[in-house]
């Protein structure tokens, strides 16, 4: 049974040669891969950290709504960590 969620990720844009539109795309491309079905894609844009963790002082927001099982989250939260663009990433279900 599909279910509604919710994806904020922040990219670390810092030192990478790619572009934000490349790295939303292609993150796009892997919520499909995993078999999400995405509804919609916010670019909230660059915003600075209240502090710096790990020397890291800004992020690009990213907002991702999808439809997906509830097993795909758990692959997709594996994929991410292992991406270096990715600083951080959250999942909440609508």
């Amino acid at each position: 049974m599909n279910r509604k969620y919710e994806a904020m990720i922040v990219l670390d844009m810092k030192g990478k040669e790619d572009t934000v539109e490349t790295l939303v795309s292609q993150i796009g491309r892997e919520f499909e891969q995993s078999g999400a079905k995405l509804e919609q894609v916010d670019n909230l844009g660059k915003k600075k950290f209240p502090s710096a963790p790990n020397h890291v002082d800004s992020g690009y927001f990213v907002n991702y709504l999808f439809e997906a099982e509830p097993a795909t989250i758990e692959k997709l939260q594996a994929k991410f960590k292992l991406k270096e663009n990715i600083y951080q990433h959250y999942f909440q279900r609508r």
